[in-house]
């Protein structure tokens, strides 16, 4: 097996043991200041799909609209200016390892009578190929894992200031290709999910210099559980996301203009708990149906609704953990005569929570017809590598509305 196929081979399959055990499994959990992470199918919903708000610390639940609303704010698609414009973004993954695992998002959004929006996106994981060889060598199959996400999203204006959003999106994950894993048998996994979003702005002044206050909330990938095998009882959350926060934009002169925004995150799942032991063996304790005693913590093995309601308050560690399970992002935004955008931002999550802290740049170009934005991750120090270190992303505008004004003028 080539040093390549190694790699990838090691990523895949340490997804699947991460997906195939269910959140029941869990019990090598502590309170405290030690490492109780909250693990979910799917994690590539996750991920910072697009350019601009990678460039801003992934920060964009408030932010201006663009045609990647779909992923941060789909409410937001009420208050774009243009007609109509699609975007397509790359995301080099794992970049100093291996070069064929990617992210690709490909968006669009047509704007209706009536302060009316439908959208619609395809998110694309790719794990790259994979070849299997025999103990001579031989080449036994190659292997292509991938996921991806196919959405769509209805949007409208609901009062002056206000704007709301519902998508429905259908998620599959295909990361063995039937293969066996562990001795067990295994298929794609699929999902259905859903968002809610909305999005309020109003304008401001301060000292002559107008613009205008955002807010939004987007809970996203509200869904069924996802399962890899025939075992029915395995089944594992998707990533459910709480995703809040306020922007201020501000329209320095005819030319310049300055945005800052803050999201603030939080996964909408249960917390593992922890599981009771002996106190001479170190084995766990079970009652008398078989099921292994929680020691601090709630049951995890709940629905999808009684979960989400339940995240707010299961932490085994108390309130402090609860504090700790929210993710912070912080962007800010220059844009000189709506052509040249310069970004930067931080992210920070808790050490015990991912321990994910970064900071990034950006810049946008937009000219006539075409529009490229740029992100440039820089991690902080004394953290694990991250998968998009010294990468290089991008995406690609199209605006309909100016090449139906340019034809108009030929």
């Amino acid at each position: 097996m080539r040093i390549k196929s190694v790699l990838q081979f090691c990523l895949v399959t340490g997804l699947i043991a991460l997906f195939s055990n269910s959140i029941n499994a869990q019990s090598t959990t502590y309170i405290g200041q030690d490492l109780n992470t909250i693990t979910t199918a799917v994690p590539f919903l996750q991920i910072a799909p697009d350019a601009r708000s990678g460039g801003m610390g992934e920060a964009g639940v408030s932010s201006t609209p663009d045609a990647n609303s779909m992923h941060w704010n789909p409410a937001k698609y009420s208050y774009i200016e243009n007609e109509m414009g699609f975007s397509l973004s790359y995301s080099p993954w794992l970049r100093a390892l291996v070069s064929d695992i990617n992210l690709a998002y490909l968006t669009g959004y047509k704007k209706l009578a009536n302060n009316q929006v439908v959208s619609g996106s395809l998110l694309y994981f790719s794990l790259g190929d994979i070849t299997f060889t025999d103990i001579q060598g031989a080449t036994i199959g190659n292997y292509r894992p991938n996921e991806f996400a196919i959405s769509g999203t209805y949007s409208r204006m609901l009062t002056k200031n206000l704007s709301g959003a519902v998508t429905a999106r259908f998620i599959h994950s295909n990361l063995t290709q039937g293969q066996s894993v562990g001795g067990a048998s295994t298929k794609p996994g699929n999902s259905y999910a859903a968002d809610v979003a909305i999005y309020s702005r109003h304008d401001v002044e301060f000292q002559n210099i107008e613009g205008f206050f955002a807010w939004g909330l987007n809970i996203s990938n509200i869904g069924a559980k996802i399962s890899y095998s025939d075992d029915n009882t395995q089944r594992d959350f998707i990533p459910t996301n709480l995703r809040v926060g306020p922007s201020l934009t501000l329209d320095i002169d005819e030319y310049n203009r300055l945005s800052f925004m803050v999201d603030i995150n939080k996964l909408l799942i249960p917390t593992p708990p922890i599981y009771a032991t002996d106190s001479l063996t170190g084995q766990p304790i079970y009652d008398d149906n078989g099921n292994q005693l929680i020691f601090k913590g709630k049951d995890p093995n709940v629905s999808v609704p009684v979960g989400m309601f339940q995240s707010f308050f299961d932490a085994p560690g108390g309130f402090n953990e609860e504090i700790r399970e929210l993710s912070f992002a912080v962007g800010v935004e220059y844009w000189y005569d709506k052509q040249f955008a310069i970004r930067g931002g931080y992210f920070h999550e808790d050490r015990t929570k991912g321990n994910r802290k970064f900071f990034t740049l950006g810049a946008g170009l937009r000219y006539n017809v075409f529009g490229l934005d740029f992100a440039y991750l820089i991690p902080t120090g004394g953290q694990a590598k991250n998968p998009l270190e010294n990468t290089l992303r991008f995406t690609l505008h199209f605006d309909f509305e100016a090449f139906q004004k340019q034809n108009n003028q030929n």
